[in-house]
């Protein structure tokens, strides 16, 4: 079980790594009608996403315990 959650957590970090860095920029566009939509989107994507992945196992292992 600690093994599968340092996965998980290396995963997680790995995918924010990756992923964060290209939110980052130096300036924005001269026009405003220009600006990226993208106001931390991607930070509820990933949010979102880890939510889903804990109710996932929440729900295994609630089966897993109705089984025994």
């Amino acid at each position: 079980m600690k093994k599968a959650k340092a996965k998980l957590f290396e995963l997680t970090i790995l995918f924010c790594i990756a992923v964060l860095p290209l939110n980052v920029k130096a300036q924005g566009p001269d026009d405003p009608e220009d600006t990226p939509i993208d106001g931390g989107l991607t930070l509820l994507i990933a949010a979102g996403a880890a939510y889903g992945v804990k109710k996932y196992r929440d729900g295994h292992r609630k089966n897993e315990e109705e089984i025994k």
